[in-house]
């Protein structure tokens, strides 16, 4: 495996969460997402379920996102675990990341071409409020988009 700039910065992001002494609470929520995508240019939406703390601060979070533009139509299923910690107030910074199945539709106004489903990596790095707005910035590798910024909203309940 090559060592990018995109997977150092998310080594170093992962490690510092890891030793981290104080991590947020987390409750089971829902949310929704949406952004932009580079390498293809999209645009995209999704929504996810957020599991309780699994222990030390950690949490799974899976999710759908569907994405359009460039001729391309592209749905991505996340399996993200994802660690939080408090900063100051209300805000904690979000990391985590985990493996992704993609699913790429290339199409133009005359031809069909096909679907390709294929596997990729996603590192996750963003900012969170106490009251549910986040945003997020990702890297990928594999057939995943090379670099989302999105923002979204999550309900946390019982």
């Amino acid at each position: 495996m090559v060592i990018t700039k995109g997977r150092f910065a998310a080594a170093v992001m992962f490690a510092a969460a890891l030793v981290c002494t104080q991590p947020a609470a987390a409750q089971q929520a829902i949310g929704f997402t949406g952004g932009v995508s580079v390498d293809p240019e999209q645009v995209y939406g999704g929504v996810f379920w957020q599991s309780p703390d699994l222990g030390g601060g950690f949490s799974l979070r899976p999710g759908i996102d569907g994405g359009v533009g460039n001729g391309l139509r592209m749905a991505i299923i996340n399996v993200d675990f994802i660690y939080g910690f408090p900063l100051s107030g209300e805000w904690s910074l979000v990391t985590g990341g985990g493996p992704a199945v993609v699913m790429r539709r290339l199409s133009d106004d005359r031809y069909d071409f096909g679907t390709d489903v294929s596997a990729g990596l996603n590192y996750m790095v963003g900012f969170a409020h106490d009251k549910g707005f986040f945003g997020e910035f990702r890297l990928a590798g594999g057939a995943i988009p090379l670099l989302k910024v999105g923002v979204g909203w999550k309900v946390s309940f019982d």
